[in-house]
Formats: structure tokens, C-alpha cells, sequence
């Protein structure tokens, strides 16, 4: 179970080098925010781990996740801040 600062640190890192990932994330936090279950935050914390231009090309749907972050809920996720 994930605790507040858990949550909490979310805001501090969608902040990223490139704008666009900066605004797809805030906009879907803001929408998203208080409704995200831990599985949703475990799985955009996985997200965050990748770098700028991959992230990116998740987000704008160029790439699909593979590997350890082709799960149901980063895909759910994902498929929200496309969305957003």
C-alpha cells in the first residue's frame, strides 16, 4: 500500500526536460489525480523512469510499451494520458 508522500512525489516528478511530456502529465493529473489507485501510481511511476524522448514516444502512441512495462496497467495508464 502506498502512503501520501507516495502520491505526493508524482507532482514533483511529471516534471520533465522536454514541455510536452511536462503538459500531457499535468493535464492528466489534474484530471486524474485523486481518482488513481496504487497500481495506477506504481505504474506511472514506471513510466517516469524512462527518459524524456521514450516517454514521449509513448505518450504521442509512436511506440507500444514492451518489455517489463507491457502490463495491463501501465496499458491503462497509458492509455489515459493519450487521452488527456
Amino acid at each position: 500500500m502506498l502512503n501520501k508522500y507516495d502520491r505526493t512525489r508524482l507532482r514533483w516528478r511529471a516534471r520533465r526536460g522536454l514541455l510536452e511530456n511536462d503538459l500531457i502529465i499535468t493535464r492528466f493529473l489534474d484530471a486524474y489525480e485523486t481518482r488513481l489507485t496504487d497500481e495506477d501510481v506504481v505504474a506511472l511511476t514506471a513510466l517516469f523512469e524512462l527518459d524524456d524522448n521514450s516517454l514521449l514516444d509513448l505518450l504521442l502512441a509512436r511506440e507500444e510499451p514492451s518489455g517489463k512495462l507491457d502490463t495491463p496497467a501501465v496499458r491503462s495508464v497509458l492509455a489515459r494520458l493519450r487521452a488527456a
